[in-house]
């Protein structure tokens, strides 16, 4: 639940931070993280060594990660924050679908439905053809969702072929940053001193989740803890009232309801078999 804490707080920062391009905040919140990672990395016994043969995973590990970083700060930009939140939420979702094609773990006639269900709860924030000045951006966010469970399913991998946490984090904070970088040598944007300040915050809340959520996992199988996860959506909702004075839609509520449901069925399920 910190970990939830500290990404909505992520998440309300970037959006304070104001008319930025996404590349730009992806750059100075990764590199706070990245830092961090170094640091962590230096007190370690191998330091920066890792097994060569996971170079293609660390890779797709980090393209994955930054599209889904990219995608969920433009819907932050154009969305409610607890919509742009919830639908960077289906990613447990996309992971299956991905797992289910490139780590060839079955899928259940249980799960497949409760990933048509999330669907159908994405579909009442998203709100295809209502508006198009919502719907753009909340297909952005989906596709952030996926990128992030794509993502999620490179850090299976990587974990099951014995790679470091750190140094997953190293590298998908580096490859991050390295991608940004041509972008703001030709279209940087000016910040004030304010901007600057948010997304350091930024950066910090994303550490703060980044460690959180591993300690979380450390101690903790995935099907007893992911559940907690949801609770970002109700901080996201909570800071965004009381910072942007933002109210999600019936529609929006509803979808939040058919999402977080049925992540707790599943929760549920997972304990039981």
């Amino acid at each position: 639940m910190m970990s939830a804490f500290c990404f909505a707080l992520m998440n309300l920062f970037v959006r304070l931070s104001g008319d930025l391009p996404p590349m730009q905040k992806s750059f100075f919140r990764n590199a706070v993280a990245l830092v961090f990672a170094i640091i962590v990395l230096l007190r370690s016994e191998d330091k920066f060594h890792f097994n060569h043969k996971n170079l293609p995973q660390l890779i797709a590990r980090a393209s994955f990660g930054t599209i889904g970083i990219l995608c969920n700060y433009y819907a932050i930009d154009h969305l409610v924050l607890s919509d742009a939140s919830m639908l960077n939420k289906l990613s447990p979702f996309f992971a299956i679908i991905v797992s289910y094609f490139y780590l060839k773990e079955k899928i259940t006639p249980f799960q497949a439905s409760a990933v048509f269900i999330a669907f159908i709860g994405a579909l009442c924030i998203i709100k295809p053809g209502l508006s198009s000045l919502n719907t753009v951006p909340a297909l952005i966010g989906a596709l952030g969702g996926l990128g992030a469970g794509s993502a999620y399913t490179m850090v299976r991998k990587l974990s099951l072929n014995g790679e470091r946490g750190p140094f997953i984090v190293f590298f998908f904070s580096a490859f991050s940053c390295l991608v940004c970088v041509p972008y703001l040598l030709f279209a940087y944007h000016p910040m004030t001193l304010m901007q600057l300040i948010f997304l350091l915050l930024a950066g910090l809340s994303a550490a703060g989740g980044q460690f959180s959520i591993t300690a979380a996992y450390s101690n903790a199988p995935a099907r007893e803890i992911s559940v907690f996860d949801y609770s970002q959506i109700v901080f996201a909702a909570l800071l965004g009232f009381v910072f942007l004075q933002q109210i999600p839609d019936i529609l929006s509520v509803i979808g939040y309801i058919i999402i977080c449901g049925t992540s707790i069925v599943m929760f549920f399920y997972n304990q039981k078999h």
